[in-house]
């Protein structure tokens, strides 16, 4: 195993176990959210249908994307073209997330490492992943 597999390899399982972590706020009851959203300085979470569902509907979504990234690491070599897609789509996801953080006026704490975190994140798989490519394909072909 080359260096930049196993830090790709290390980079997936760590990233996917704290994403898998958002499993919990799945199932947080409301005034812990509430509690939490208010300690971060963001005022009182609203209590509605849709606040609740999006809460924890992309939680659900964190954690799958998570669940992925785990199940990827098990063989990086044989899914490195779906490792190099979600590269390529988490760097589109972090820079549409920035917009999205800036448009609805989140503080720069959660702005600045979401975002560019994120795209950080999907350019580092990818240029991981490239060293793969080439061992995978020498030809090219």
């Amino acid at each position: 195993m080359t260096r930049n597999e196993k830090i790709l390899v290390w980079l997936l399982r760590v990233t996917g176990v704290v994403m898998l972590s958002a499993l919990g706020a799945v199932v947080m009851p409301f005034s812990c959210m509430n509690s939490i959203h208010q300690q971060l300085g963001l005022g009182a979470l609203p209590d509605a249908p849709i606040v609740g569902y999006l809460t924890r509907s992309i939680s659900a979504l964190y954690a799958l994307h998570g669940a992925l990234l785990i199940f990827l690491a098990a063989d990086v070599r044989r899914y490195v073209p779906v490792v190099r897609f979600l590269a390529v789509i988490d760097a589109v996801f972090g820079a549409i997330m920035l917009g999205i953080d800036w448009a609805v006026g989140m503080p720069p704490f959660w702005t600045l490492p979401e975002g560019p975190g994120t795209v950080a994140f999907g350019l580092l798989m990818l240029w991981l992943t490239r060293s793969l490519e080439d061992k995978q394909n020498p030809t090219g072909n």
